[in-house]
């Protein structure tokens, strides 16, 4: 059994159904061995609505259109909308915690991913394969032609050997279609899988076995806003140092559209030409990534962990 999720904050509404598409194509004849977790934030503590009646029932009303469309149609999905300051380390934290209960393996999905037709049947395919010699193991699919070399390692071979364009097709600052991933990898046969320990991933599209999350690797509570993978990283090397594989599906393109063009959408008063630009027009957003990352480092040090409070004395 799979379990898959995904947070959705409410301004990337509109691209929310590409990620829940890409998954259903995965899925394809297995939909009793996924289960589907999925969950809307409406607070406005940091971005704000521009228009927020109006704005605010169209966003729900889709999410909940979407969602009870893959429960009529006998998906396994849990849904839900919270109005409190709830964050992606908090999301995947305790989507961690719930579903290493219910489920042999756990995926992270973002409303920003494309998931290719092969991932599902390849991740049972590896669990099949190693779950009684390794246990506790992630897994990670390649990508797009990354920001500097150290990434090489999970670089689609067909995209690794390109010029570093950040805006190019291929590039991380590039938007990718669904189609664009299937025609990359149209010629896979069969998954091809290399195992390293020297650890490279982010949250998008992380694979765990629930071994792993039930021997008490998870993000530790004090990550309270983004980073959260590399602290979930740093929590695995400090109790299993290298002794944890990772498996990468090398030869099948997972998409990140970072800089998706309905990435940001309805939020009132950013400023800047691009999404990255937006975000960071908000003092708040660089002092609380450099905090939350601050604390994905020294959870086990004694040090202080910052707190949103602290963030609000800051600004």
């Amino acid at each position: 059994m799979i379990a898959t999720s995904c947070l959705v904050q409410w301004y990337e509404i509109d691209m929310f159904e590409e990620y829940i598409d890409s998954l259903v194509l995965s899925i394809g004849n297995n939909k009793d061995k996924v289960l589907i977790d999925v969950c809307l934030v409406n607070n406005q503590d940091l971005e704000k609505i521009n228009k927020e009646v109006e704005m605010f029932s169209y966003i729900m009303e889709k999410f909940v259109r979407v969602c009870n469309k893959l429960k009529l149609k006998g998906y396994r999905i849990t849904y839900r909308i919270t109005s409190d300051l709830y964050t992606i380390a908090d999301y995947r934290r305790e989507f961690n915690d719930k579903f290493s209960k219910l489920a042999d393996i756990l995926f992270w999905g973002e409303s920003d991913m494309l998931v290719p037709s092969q991932a599902i049947p390849s991740i049972l395919l590896l669990n099949n394969a190693v779950k009684d010699t390794t246990p506790k193991w992630i897994g990670f699919f390649a990508t797009c032609k990354m920001w500097d070399d150290s990434w090489k390692v999970l670089e689609h071979p067909k995209l690794t050997n390109l010029e570093r364009d950040p805006y190019a097709w291929y590039g991380t600052r590039s938007y990718m279609s669904y189609d664009k991933m299937e025609e990359i990898n149209s010629d896979v046969d069969s998954p091809q899988i290399e195992t390293t320990d020297n650890y490279k991933f982010n949250g998008c599209g992380l694979i765990m076995s629930s071994e792993l999350i039930n021997s008490g690797v998870n993000i530790p509570a004090s990550c309270f806003f983004t980073h959260e993978d590399t602290a979930l990283m740093n929590k695995m090397l400090l109790m299993f140092n290298k002794e944890v594989p990772m498996y990468i599906f090398k030869n099948i393109l997972l998409v990140h559209n970072r800089e998706h063009p309905n990435k940001r959408k309805y939020i009132a008063k950013e400023k800047g030409k691009d999404i990255n630009e937006q975000r960071k027009s908000n003092d708040w957003y660089k002092i609380a990534r450099e905090m939350s990352k601050q604390n994905a480092y020294n959870f086990m040090k004694q040090t202080k962990s910052f707190k949103w409070k602290d963030v609000w004395e800051a600004l």
